[in-house]
């Protein structure tokens, strides 16, 4: 039987606590993780909370609910502490037959949602007319994240990048073409000549925006509007160019994609929608929920904060593609929950977008917009570069790997002073190494964050091998692969024919409590959409078990089988780590 220890305690005392009370769910709630040992291995104030509706003593409750639970061999005993608030001690016996079906679980303990939910989460979604830069880092790695957890849960998930592949930017781009074109850069190398032209233009539009001191229309700008408007009215040339650009567009982005190790299920544009928009706009006039507004613009919304669904001059607007895009998704993929995971300063549109969707009919799907913060550089502004403008997402993973490879010649530098073994690794190795360190520090340094927080970025913090770090993690994973190495040990033995699991020290038997404590942080974070619920779940697994290595002898243990139980116990502290670094998106490598 899979084993989440929390939901354990919750539907034990759930049915217990219905003696005082006719909503027990948010008193069992109330159970945690004991933050000390000495505090027990959970802790509950349930008794205290209850005692104030109930006007009873909190202390005397707690005894009475201690002295009604049927421990059973679970509960090894109960305290109660401060002013009512219980202790629970479980039995080290009863851990150790958990952890040790937990090794032989290939799903290591963690049950699959029973029922299932159909997610579409929403996430990445850059401007395919330009290069990705860091500010589509953090939808990139955090939407990724939640959907290699909600489907390791056991959700149905389908992942979309709505690609802006047909708004200004593509005006913006033909534009730059039509007026600026180097041809012989372009037939070399058309990406590079396009991210060209994009940034030049970009840079006219905002001169002129210096100089236009009497608010005179910007030429550049509405001379670029002007090649959108002719690209939706079918112009047959921008058609053309706009159908040439775009793979080579999408082939810049997949190939950071395809280094990140991200993937979708679909990647439909704003394109794919535009035939729909029409329909969307005439439904929601039909039902009263859009109405006339100034110059004939078709408008939705509260009058305070109205949001445009088709301009005077016709053209249709995010609002629109993003109407039309919840009704492609709920009737094509009928989803209980659609996440939007995107920054903070689009919380308005979203809230707005959902309301006038739950008005037009769609009021059974749950929209949710998963919101973050910012990523700063060190002056606390959006990162940038020296010349003021985004960096660019691939430089900044080349940037990575490269102190990745120099984390790792330091590493080794250290450990051949010390007279350490190190391992001999062709450079392909070594360069393979540095990507997975690399780009794995990036994505636990956002990950590690709570998300709607902003955070500076820092090369030295994220990888440094010491601290609540993927390197570390890294390191400590490739470190316990080293055991097995070096006492010839096979780890498959620990997996499919587990041995006896004895936790008499200390630290064996906390290393024991923590890794029964996956399942019940992947849910936690799955509840709340916080994947730095897991990277504190890993760090708290990677302090338990370095105080469990230093304390422990694991090859010359005092016996055979103390010398296996410990194996064991190493074996499945690796896979925990892996499988929980794998739920972020990171990867990790047998020997570094």
């Amino acid at each position: 039987m899979r084993m989440n220890l929390l939901q354990l305690l919750e539907q034990h005392f759930f049915g217990l606590l219905r003696q005082w009370t006719a909503e027990p769910a948010s008193y069992v709630a109330m159970i945690k993780a004991a933050q000390e040992p000495r505090y027990g291995d959970y802790q509950a104030n349930f008794a205290f909370a209850l005692a104030k509706t109930l006007g009873k003593d909190a202390r005397d409750l707690a005894r009475e609910i201690i002295d009604r639970v049927q421990w059973g061999n679970v509960i090894e005993r109960m305290e109660i502490a401060g002013p009512g608030f219980i202790n629970f001690h479980l039995r080290t016996d009863w851990l150790a037959d958990q952890v040790r079906a937990m090794a032989g679980d290939s799903r290591l303990g963690v049950a699959q949602a029973d029922p299932p939910r159909t997610f579409v989460i929403d996430y990445s979604s850059p401007n395919v007319a330009k290069p990705l830069h860091v500010g589509h880092l953090r939808s990139t790695i955090i939407g990724d994240s939640l959907a290699r957890q909600l489907r390791f849960l056991g959700h149905r998930v389908i992942t979309d990048n709505h690609l802006g592949d047909w708004g200004t930017h593509f005006g913006i781009l033909l534009y730059g073409y039509k007026h600026f074109l180097d041809a012989e850069a372009f037939r070399r190398d058309p990406i590079q000549e396009l991210t060209r032209l994009y940034i030049h233009v970009r840079n006219l539009m905002k001169a002129e925006e210096d100089v236009d001191e009497e608010n005179h229309a910007n030429p550049v700008a509405e001379a670029a509007r002007q090649e959108t408007a002719k690209l939706h009215a079918g112009d047959p040339e921008n058609v053309r160019l706009w159908q040439m650009f775009l793979p080579w567009c999408r082939q810049e982005i997949e190939h950071i994609y395809q280094r990140l190790d991200v993937r979708f299920d679909h990647t439909l544009g704003e394109s794919f929608y535009n035939k729909m928009l029409p329909e969307v706009v005439q439904s929601l006039e039909e039902r009263g929920i859009a109405r006339k507004g100034e110059g004939g613009a078709i408008v939705v919304g509260p009058e305070e904060s109205p949001a445009l669904v088709r301009k005077k001059d016709g053209a249709y607007t995010y609002t629109t593609s993003d109407l039309a895009t919840i009704w492609h998704r709920v009737e094509q993929f009928r989803p209980d929950a659609i996440l939007y995971v995107v920054g903070a300063p689009q919380a308005l549109h979203f809230k707005n977008l959902f309301e006038t969707a739950r008005r037009w009919g769609y009021d059974k799907v749950a929209l949710e917009h998963i919101s973050f913060g910012s990523v700063l550089g060190a002056d606390r502004r959006p990162l940038a570069t020296r010349e003021g403008g985004a960096v660019e997402l691939g430089q900044l993973l080349d940037e990575a790997v490269h102190r990745g490879e120099q984390v790792y010649e330091e590493s080794r530098a250290q450990r051949e002073a010390l007279g350490r073994p190190v391992p001999v690794l062709s450079p392909e190795e070594q360069r393979a190494i540095a990507e997975v360190v690399g780009i794995g520090a990036v994505k636990y340094a956002d990950l590690v964050q709570n998300r709607t927080s902003d955070y500076v970025f820092n090369w030295d913090k994220m990888l440094a091998t010491d601290g609540n770090t993927a390197t570390y993690m890294q390191y400590a994973y490739a470190r316990n692969r080293s055991i097995f190495r070096v006492g010839q040990e096979n780890e498959t033995l620990y997996r499919t024919d587990p041995p006896d699991v004895s936790l008499n020290h200390p630290t064996e038997r906390a290393l024991a409590l923590q890794l029964l404590r996956f399942s019940e942080s992947l849910v936690a974070a799955a509840a709340d959409y916080r994947p730095n619920i897991i990277t504190a779940y890993l760090w708290d697994v990677a302090k338990a078990y370095s105080a469990f290595n230093n304390a422990c002898d694991v090859l010359k243990a005092e016996s055979p089988a103390l010398r296996q139980s410990r194996l064991l116990l190493c074996d499945l502290t690796a896979r925990v780590v892996q499988k929980g670094l794998d739920l972020l998106g990171i990867k990790t490598v047998e020997r570094m």
